[in-house]
């Protein structure tokens, strides 16, 4: 497999645009966008179907409803190439829920993505049209660049004012995007915001902004990492492969070579996987968002979640209330991932994101609308 590369964008990766006369309205609501505007997010991933309704407030936004179910819209991609009929049934379901939800609320704003796995399938473009046919819904397959910028932009409100090189991880279900930041250029007080400028595009950031130094896409998540090791029985070596061989993956990202100090250097985690690997560590029976995201761990913490989930086996990681029956399968191809990166960036400073795509598509709407007021964030 060949990471994407910022200059990459085959025909698998031009957005598909939505059809006309939808019955749920995607664009120009019937006045002007303001404070009281509700504003939609859909994120159609390998494994998840998730969407948030969200009032911009202030310089942020207060989410009204939300909806998250795993779907499994990308198992077997990897042997066939293409979205199963059982997985777009149960992908088209989920998708009638929300096509519910946002007549219920009366929404006019939104944006409804998918991604790696309607990249990659070659019967995507049918699949697309048989969700608008069942549900009005008119889905667009983003690229991958704009995936790893609104994952990037999602994360804003936890860069750290002393962050002068700034890593966003997004670990999805088919790929994980990475995104290296110099912010050595910003003034500390507009490092938070001078992230989300990039919501315009990676290139041609203004004198004195943030810079990306680089960005990848792999086309490797939790869901396809897992698939690729299904063969290997013992629990321990399947770990060891799958870690090793996403690591190999990183070849070509300029600053997988390079020697980064530790001072002023803040990764940002954003997955499941990540927030999962926070609530073990915390001992979290029951997950709770306000004490995981923004959370900080170390190396030497993170590493201990993973060998307590090692030993725990794969029967004592499906009963785990700490992971959950809907993760369990999945949390060890997450964990060799971040594994992985913590063995090329050690640091005591990786920071927690319970936020991801359907934030930055919010934060991107919000923005271009001009409907959040001068903030720290905006």
């Amino acid at each position: 497999m060949t990471p994407e590369r910022p200059q990459g964008g085959g025909a698998s990766q031009t957005p598909v645009e939505p059809d006309k006369g939808s019955r749920v309205a995607e664009s120009s609501p019937p006045h002007k966008p303001g404070q009281g505007t509700l504003y939609a997010a859909l994120d159609l991933g390998t494994n998840s179907c998730r969407m948030l309704i969200a009032q911009p407030k202030g310089s942020q936004f207060t989410v009204v409803d939300s909806f998250s179910k795993t779907v499994q819209l990308g198992i077997g991609l990897e042997a066939s190439g293409r979205l199963s009929r059982a997985s777009m049934g149960r992908t088209v379901q989920a998708l009638r829920i929300c096509q519910k939800k946002i007549e219920r609320h009366g929404v006019h704003r939104m944006r409804l993505v998918a991604t790696e796995a309607c990249r990659r399938a070659r019967n995507a473009r049918d699949f697309i049209r048989q969700v608008k046919r069942e549900t009005g819904l008119a889905l667009e397959i983003i690229p991958p660049e704009e995936e790893a910028r609104l994952a990037v932009i999602s994360c804003a409100p936890l860069v750290n004012e002393r962050t002068e090189q700034l890593l966003v991880v997004d670990i999805g279900g088919g790929s994980t995007e990475l995104v290296w930041i110099d912010l050595s250029g910003v003034r500390p007080e507009n490092r938070p915001r001078s992230i989300m400028s990039l919501h315009t595009g990676f290139n041609a950031q203004p004198e004195g902004g943030a810079r990306v130094v680089d960005w990848i896409s792999v086309p490797l998540g939790v869901a396809t990492l897992r698939d690729q090791f299904g063969d290997v029985d013992d629990d321990a070596a399947r770990f060891a492969l799958m870690s090793w061989f996403f690591e190999e993956q990183l070849a070509s990202f300029s600053p997988y070579n390079a020697q980064q100090p530790r001072e002023g250097f803040q990764i940002i985690g954003t997955s499941g996987t990540v927030t999962t690997v926070a609530a073990s560590y915390l001992g979290l029976r029951r997950y709770d968002r306000t004490k995981v995201d923004g959370l900080q761990m170390t190396s030497d913490q993170i590493d201990f979640v993973i060998r307590d989930y090692l030993a725990l086996g794969p029967e004592g990681r499906r009963v785990d209330p700490r992971i959950g029956r809907d993760r369990h399968a999945l949390i060890m191809s997450g964990a060799a991932i971040l594994q992985a990166l913590m063995r090329i960036w050690p640091t005591d400073r990786l920071s927690v994101a319970d936020r991801g795509l359907r934030e930055g598509l919010l934060y991107a709407q919000m923005t271009a609308d001009g409907v959040l007021t001068e903030g720290p964030f905006t």
